[in-house]
């Protein structure tokens, strides 16, 4: 008899729209991360109180700790768009000089793996983050000439999980530096519980809890290998979870 498969590359039909559904959708929803999240929340009312862009922000830590959803809930929060992409992706000026143009006033551009940002873009960063002006080079060579371009104010969220390959001279332009660190079997408790009345799943107490356990301080949510109930037995007990996770280890 054939194995039954618990997880697969692709994304399943409606898990798009279901792993949408678990993020948070303001920041009080936001589990963990507790000082973090009063340092945000401090920086959006004091924004908001001058009617003035967040500052630019940058977070770093490990992968799967919620950089990508603390930047959206920001815009969420300020009231404002937000515009994604990631370092790599990004290989000239141009590719910036787009994004940047369109951004209005209070708009976040969020930009994850900033580390992997060209030397190059860096540099033509600098004075789009302090001066909020560009200069754009439409020619090469002796007759090259450049075209000062000015930018609407607004916010650049940086995230990364390799703090210390990040320049000094962009680390200094960023006026909040946060940390995330590891969940505790606490919070992932509370957001494993969380996730299961979304999902629809029975939580049981005990399944819960071995979940959160062998999570590796991480949300399962982002992963859909990490949700047992998924491709198994429909529910969160000690046996489906245990079982589930040695077949996907």
């Amino acid at each position: 008899m054939a194995r039954a498969e618990i997880t697969t590359p692709e994304a399943l039909e409606g898990e798009r729209l279901t792993d949408a559904a678990l993020r948070p959708s303001r920041l009080d929803e936001f589990v963990g991360q507790a000082k973090v999240k009063e340092s945000l929340q401090i920086a959006i009312d004091a924004a908001k109180h001058r009617r003035e862009p967040l500052d630019h922000t940058l977070f770093f830590g490990p992968p799967g700790l919620g950089k990508t959803t603390l930047a959206l809930l920001m815009a969420k929060e300020m009231g404002v768009d937000i515009r994604t992409t990631s370092g790599p992706v990004l290989e000239r000026p141009g590719d910036l000089v787009g994004m940047l143009t369109g951004l209005k006033n209070g708009d976040i551009l969020f930009i994850d793996e900033v580390h992997r940002l060209r030397p190059a873009l860096e540099e033509f960063l600098y004075p789009a983050m302090e001066e909020y002006h560009v200069d754009v080079r439409i020619a090469d060579g002796p007759h090259a000439q450049t075209i000062p371009m000015q930018l609407e104010r607004f916010t650049l969220i940086g995230a990364t999980t390799r703090f210390g390959l990040l320049t000094p001279p962009m680390r200094a332009r960023f006026g909040l530096v946060e940390r995330l660190h590891y969940y505790p079997p606490d919070d992932l408790v509370q957001i494993i519980t969380r996730s299961a009345g979304i999902l629809g799943v029975p939580a049981d107490v005990a399944g819960v809890v071995e979940i959160a356990r062998r999570s590796r301080g991480t949300p399962p949510a982002r992963s859909r290998r990490r949700w047992p109930w998924r491709r198994s037995s429909g529910s969160t007990s000690t046996s489906s979870a245990s079982t589930t996770w040695t077949r996907a280890s």
